[in-house]
């Protein structure tokens, strides 16, 4: 009798004790929420006005006030890189100044971790901003009076660190971005390109979880962009930071971007992944923007194969092997050139499907 009571007893603390973990949600790295930016001398007085579904312009003819953010709501993981694109004025970079408190909202809340950064005192945020975040700047935003060493290491300054320290953890991120030798050197005497290496390398010489960059990489020109864009993807394959990237360029998002946010006029018009955004456009504002895109840029093997199962009536006799991560653009002319369809595998090896021209001529159709 006594061991079936113990028995019983024990099934009944592991039925109720394992679910009790299940029920644990994992919060985001980044949680905005319901927020509101509403520019002007009395925006809480406009609040209900923008709430109710006033327009932009309604807003500014009526009160004189600028909608700046409109109910935007937004998840971003740890060790994602997260774009937010837009016209100029969309708010994009008015969003990401929020998440640093630059820019207080009119309402809402923004979590980083599950702390309400609107709660932060002076102290704690001054802390917070030292330690959790990192910004970069479209304009570089250097000390000219300091050399690359110093401005590398202003933030490890802020914290409190020795010099010592400081130069060991520059002098890693001057390599890491390609500048080893030019650490003596002073902002006037670099390219813009190498500037902005330089912005890049102080913002993970604080090694904080957290990357803000704001139009980054927009005032340098297109091959040494192309090749910050490419570094940046180098590093983050290593590193894994949470990124908050912002842009007015598509191409560049849909390179960098796992996940994309649009706004238009303050407001959150679609969020998704690259893919997402380019064959399911959420309105007409969205297509806009990705009418001229070159999907074979965007789409992977994987996402247009047709599964091995479904795939019984293409030829197999003439087969190029790709890897299901391979873009379009990377195979195609091995195709049009071998008139061959094509066997998709994963990193073991394995085949995962096949394409055929059919699947190809869908995926590349803008119709």
């Amino acid at each position: 009798m006594q061991l079936m009571v113990e028995m019983n007893f024990f099934l009944c603390f592991n039925v109720f004790k394992a679910p009790v973990k299940s029920f644990v949600k994992k919060m985001s790295k980044i949680e905005i929420n319901n927020v509101y930016k509403i520019f002007g001398s009395n925006p809480k007085s406009v609040l209900p006005m923008v709430k109710g579904g006033a327009t932009k312009e309604e807003v500014l003819e009526k009160t004189g006030h600028t909608v700046g953010l409109d109910n935007v709501s937004i998840k971003i993981e740890e060790g994602e890189t997260f774009v937010c694109m837009g016209l100029s004025g969309s708010g994009k970079s008015t969003l990401i100044r929020h998440l640093n408190r630059l820019i207080d909202p009119t309402d809402g809340d923004i979590l980083i971790e599950g702390t309400n950064v609107m709660s932060l005192n002076t102290e704690n945020l001054i802390d917070f901003r030292r330690h959790k975040m990192s910004m970069v700047f479209q304009r570089f935003g250097l000390f000219p009076h300091k050399t690359v060493i110093q401005n590398v290491g202003y933030g490890l300054e802020m914290q409190g660190k020795t010099e010592e320290e400081r130069n060991k953890t520059a002098m890693e991120k001057i390599e890491a971005v390609g500048l080893s030798g030019f650490e003596n050197q002073y902002p006037n005497q670099l390219s813009g390109g190498m500037q902005q290496r330089v912005g890049l390398a102080r913002a993970l010489a604080t090694d904080t979880d957290i990357m803000l960059m704001d139009e980054a990489f927009s005032a340098l020109d297109p091959l040494i962009r192309s090749d910050m864009q490419k570094q940046l993807l180098d590093l983050q394959s290593e590193l894994k930071k949470t990124i908050v990237f912002i842009t007015h360029d598509l191409d560049e998002s849909l390179r960098l971007g796992d996940h994309i946010g649009i706004l238009n006029a303050g407001k959150l018009v679609q969020v998704g992944t690259p893919v997402d955004i380019v064959m399911n456009p959420a309105d007409d504002y969205v297509e806009a923007f990705v009418k001229d895109v070159n999907r074979a840029k965007v789409l992977k093997a994987k996402i247009i194969m047709k599964p091995v199962n479904e795939a019984n009536e293409i030829d197999k006799n003439n087969l190029i092997k790709i890897g299901e991560d391979q873009f379009i653009e990377e195979f195609l002319p091995q195709v049009v050139c071998n008139n061959a369809n094509c066997e998709v595998v994963d990193k073991k090896g394995n085949v995962k499907g096949y394409i055929s021209n059919k699947e190809l001529q869908k995926s590349l159709s803008k119709s």
